[in-house]
């Protein structure tokens, strides 16, 4: 199986390409760094970085930005980032990824935990990652020749935590959170949201 994956250097991303290139061929997409790179807020990047990849059985995205301040802070741009880039740029790799993918592929999407459990300043993001996962509902139901989508919504990573120097106990490892996303690229569910929190104890 040869499954690219979007974000593969971040800290979600790079838990993600371990445990999938232990079973199947990678392809490492990153947005600054690495041979191959995807800008998610262009929809010629993304077109570009599939012309550049060619064939492939699944795709795993661990990127995405949007903005976080209070309501009374964001700007019509905050807005917009989350919008053009988390939002459409994942839906732009389904758009365009599905005439590439090989039958039976799948899709694995990232939202985040603030789509169900908003906090104070995370208006924008919040309506992004619900935004995804009511895409990927839908999307499930029309994506043809067997190929399925699914989002993972992780919550906070104990990596991150512990870099801003926060309770890293409120978090989950980036290895396992990684879980998630390889349960979707090899199992039958569509449309799902996956809560990598179900998967802690395996």
């Amino acid at each position: 199986m040869r499954v690219i994956v979007i974000g593969a250097t971040g800290t979600i991303g790079s838990a993600v390409a371990a445990a999938l290139s232990a079973r199947y061929e990678v392809v490492a997409v990153g947005n600054t760094k690495g041979a191959i790179r995807v800008d998610l807020a262009s929809a010629d990047s993304i077109e570009r970085m599939f012309d550049a990849v060619g064939a492939f059985d699944a795709l795993v995205c661990a990127a995405g930005r949007a903005a976080f301040a209070g309501l009374d802070d964001l700007k019509d741009a905050d807005f917009q980032l989350g919008l053009t880039n988390k939002l459409m740029g994942q839906v732009n790799l389904v758009r365009f990824g599905r005439k590439r993918m090989r039958d039976n592929g799948s899709f694995t999407l990232t939202s985040g935990v603030l789509s169900r459990e908003p906090m104070k300043g995370s208006a924008s993001i919040s309506m992004v990652n619900a935004g995804l996962e009511g895409f990927a509902r839908a999307a499930a139901l029309e994506l043809p020749r067997g190929i399925r989508i699914n989002v993972v919504s992780p919550p906070w990573v104990t990596e991150t935590l512990i870099a801003r120097k926060m309770d890293p106990s409120i978090g989950l490892p980036a290895a396992t959170i990684a879980k998630a996303y390889l349960s979707s690229v090899e199992g039958t569910a569509s449309g799902q949201t996956l809560d990598p929190r179900t998967f802690a104890a395996t």
